[in-house]
């Protein structure tokens, strides 16, 4: 537990609120025995897209690009995770490549990835086209970056020794310019998705930062001199569980194929959506509802400090408690700095039951953020 620093301004917040919205107000129920959905095992382009769309709301604003995650500690709550959270259910994450490791580790049978900003879909469209296009890891980081394939990069290649190799690379244009085009046909062409005005350009945008940067690009690319304050592409693959495990998604070619396969079977849908929104989050909760399922997981990164800040953390606990959970439904959080229990690292990685957080809420017992990370182990 992480104990709540004195002197934090309190955030006064109503437990009845819950109630206003029409939150389900008894305790959570006992766990099915198979949380299984009710799928085929794929979407189709037009039901995937379908979703995409009506999920989503108006693009928001955030102060950064995001376009890598910046937690190095994202992989250590895994081991504890598979102890808690069965496969075949529903995974609600924030953000972008850091998903990718917690689905393949839980093993949901459907990913929602809701993220205020409209640049987070269109990174995630972009991983999607090339996650499908590559036939393995070697190929998926040539296109990724737009540099040519290293000689000897086998099945068996490490993930220290791809990053490596990578590494010592540069960018071709000639390759960018293919590989962009190449990646716009994907998704307009072969799948024919009916993207918005500006999500070609978006992917592009995104693109065009991996290409510049390669393995060394970080969470905040265009942030003026914080570039150093963050870890690069290369450093977080190379990452472990803590426990010497890698369980990154090109940590091995089992890895990326897993991931590969919920790209390919239309599994992994990103959306624009608000935590504290009126649609986004209800709208994940009621298609698991109404398929039999519930939400396993639910990665927030430090997106609810933002949330307390604004003063619509309680809309967001409203619209958790709209999602079917059961006793062992878990938040994924983030914390940065001031609650670091690696000094060597600037976050920190917690889990959270929902259903208790939800409960204590109710009961006046979570008013401010750090109680919320009080609440954490």
């Amino acid at each position: 537990m992480i104990r709540r620093r004195a002197g934090r301004p309190a955030i006064l917040l109503a437990g009845a609120i819950l109630s206003a919205f029409g939150v389900i107000s008894h305790a959570p129920r006992a766990a099915p025995s198979a949380p299984q959905l009710q799928l085929s095992g794929a979407l189709s382009d037009a039901e995937f897209w379908r979703l995409v769309d009506t999920f989503s709301e108006p693009n928001g604003y955030f102060n950064s690009d995001n376009l890598l995650s910046n937690e190095t500690t994202f992989q250590n709550v895994i081991p504890a995770l598979k102890q808690t959270v069965r496969p075949g259910g529903v995974y609600v994450g924030v953000g972008p490549e850091q998903n990718f490791t917690y689905i393949i580790a839980l093993e949901p049978a459907i990913a929602f990835i809701p993220d205020i900003r409209r640049g987070n879909l269109q990174e995630h469209l972009m991983y999607k086209a090339l996650f499908e296009m590559a036939s393995d890891r070697a190929e998926f980081l040539s296109l990724l970056f737009s540099r040519k394939r290293p000689a000897g990069l086998g099945a068996d290649a490490s993930i220290e020794q791809l990053m490596a190799a990578y590494s010592g690379t540069s960018g071709s244009p000639e390759s960018f310019r293919k590989n962009l085009s190449a990646l716009k046909d994907w998704l307009s062409q072969h799948h024919t998705f009916h993207l918005e005005d500006g999500d070609l350009a978006g992917v592009e945008y995104v693109y065009s930062n991996f290409y510049a940067a390669g393995p060394s690009l970080s969470y905040n690319a265009n942030g003026p001199g914080r570039r150093n304050r963050y870890p690069t592409y290369a450093e977080l693959q190379v990452e472990t569980d803590g426990r010497g495990q890698h369980r990154g998604y090109l940590a091995s070619e089992q890895q990326f194929r897993a991931i590969k396969r919920y790209e390919e079977r239309n599994l992994l849908v990103p959306i624009v959506g608000d935590f504290a929104g009126p649609k986004a989050l209800r709208a994940v909760g009621q298609y698991a509802r109404d398929r039999g399922a519930v939400v396993t997981t639910f990665y927030t990164s430090n997106v609810e400090n933002y949330l307390f800040q604004s003063g619509s953390w309680e809309r967001f606990a409203a619209n958790v408690a709209t999602m079917p959970v059961d006793a062992t439904s878990t938040f994924i959080r983030a914390c940065f700095d001031n609650c670091t229990r690696d000094p060597s690292s600037r976050s920190t990685t917690l889990l959270d039951s929902i259903p208790a957080l939800l409960k204590d809420f109710r009961q006046g017992r979570v008013r401010t953020y750090w109680d919320v990370l009080g609440h954490s182990r």
